[in-house]
């Protein structure tokens, strides 16, 4: 399927670097830094998953008491159901990094990526970060970028610009995720950041609202990782006053892009879903409430066989229609429910349209970018959902995942 990245633009005071630690590629970096300006204020959220990985429950300690300096993010090594040991790893790569950088421990928030249940080769981390260190520059988000990727084709970029009291300002990010892609928080890796100054609770509170209509609304397969964490550092080197008037033009106008970025890196990381050849935009609308309509998007999203139909290009349409049926909608009246393949209604008054051929079905089926949209008939709420069809590849690479 055709990627469609973004150009960026670097954030002024941001600093990124990579450099090979070994962790488990070869031949390629596989550790990323970005480093804040003092008094930047920073926005996350993670992953629900139980069996969250020791990186995740370090960085929230730490961001609990201190304003991050510096991101430390590797690929290759999820650092995830490890225990005692795994917690230990984390807080000592940060302990390392702030040793040779002057700030404190707390002050460092790390992110790993890769297979779980293997202990983090900490003295390889511990041994490339003076290269990384050395590297730091602003123009290195493309290769930061491709140094977090683990199964993924390509990097993810995006950037948005605006103006704010006469000056241009900026929101770049950075995604990693392929597979294990399941919204809750969100099932991948996000760093973005601005040069604005932002209120925290104001900044908290557009990243929590972003997050919600993009990465939370995608999904490739249904898995939840225990990795996932989203952040932005809002870093103040456009020497605005802090943005805390949730009301003003200004914010409105940083929300936007904040949500715009996380929208585009979303979008990328379903277009580069394992094995992945269409993106698929499901949206459900007249539902009795947003739930409801959630309920149902993500039924027909994570149904195999609607995903292997949509990678065959077959309009198997009763497979969309079955799992509308099985998203347990209290009394449903099928006779009221409408389903579209793009343009061409294919379910109405509770079977096949009159209208609908096999050949018109197969014609949408076939293309890159395919729309499935239901009206359930029973209110206003509506809601959009991302995901992609399940290939042969899709189990080939996760069957060769760990060899």
């Amino acid at each position: 399927m055709t990627n469609h990245p973004s150009s960026y633009r670097p954030v002024p005071g941001v600093l990124l670097s990579t450099a090979a630690a070994g962790i488990r590629y070869r031949g390629r970096d596989d550790l990323a830094l970005m480093a804040l300006p003092a008094g930047t204020h920073c926005a996350a959220v993670f992953t629900r998953n139980a069996f969250c990985a020791a990186p995740v429950l370090v960085a929230k300690r730490h961001l609990a008491v201190a304003s991050p300096r510096y991101l430390l993010i590797n690929s290759g090594n999820a650092n995830a159901g490890t225990g005692e040991q795994g917690l230990a790893d984390a807080v000592a790569s940060c302990a390392a990094l702030a040793a040779l950088t002057g700030c404190h421990t707390e002050e460092v928030l790390p992110f790993s990526t890769g297979v779980i249940g293997e202990n983090m080769p900490l003295a390889k981390l511990e041994a490339a970060l003076p290269t990384a260190l050395d590297r730091m520059c602003e123009t290195a988000w493309p290769d930061a970028a491709q140094a977090i990727m683990t199964t993924d084709t390509v990097p993810k970029l995006a950037t948005r610009h605006f103006t704010v009291a006469g000056r241009t300002a900026v929101v770049s990010g950075m995604a990693k995720g392929a597979g294990m892609i399941r919204p809750d928080m969100a099932t991948m890796l996000a760093f973005l950041a601005t040069d604005l100054a932002v209120d925290q609770a104001l900044l908290q509170d557009c990243l929590r609202d972003a997050v919600e209509t993009s990465f939370n609304a995608i999904t490739v397969d249904g898995d939840t990782s225990t990795n996932d964490a989203c952040v932005l550092g809002a870093a103040g080197t456009l020497g605005n006053e802090p943005l805390d008037d949730p009301g003003s033009p200004d914010f409105a106008a940083f929300r936007d892009a904040v949500e715009a970025v996380c929208r585009e890196l979303a979008t990328a990381i379903v277009r580069d879903g394992e094995g992945a050849t269409k993106l698929v935009r499901i949206r459900v609308e007249a539902a009795r409430n947003a739930a409801e309509a959630r309920r149902v998007a993500d039924t027909i999203a994570h149904s195999p066989l609607v995903k292997t139909a949509l990678f065959a290009a077959d309009p198997n349409w009763g497979r969309i229609l079955a799992a509308v049926g099985r998203a347990d909608v209290d009394r449903l009246d099928i006779a009221a429910v409408r389903i579209w393949l793009g343009d061409l209604c294919i379910v109405s008054r509770g079977g096949r349209d009159p209208d609908y051929t096999e050949a018109a079905g197969q014609a949408i089926m076939k293309e890159e970018e395919i729309e499935i949209r239901v009206a359930l008939g029973r209110g206003e709420a509506a809601t959009e959902v991302l995901t992609c069809d399940l290939s042969y590849d899709y189990v080939r690479i996760n069957a060769e995942y760990r060899t």
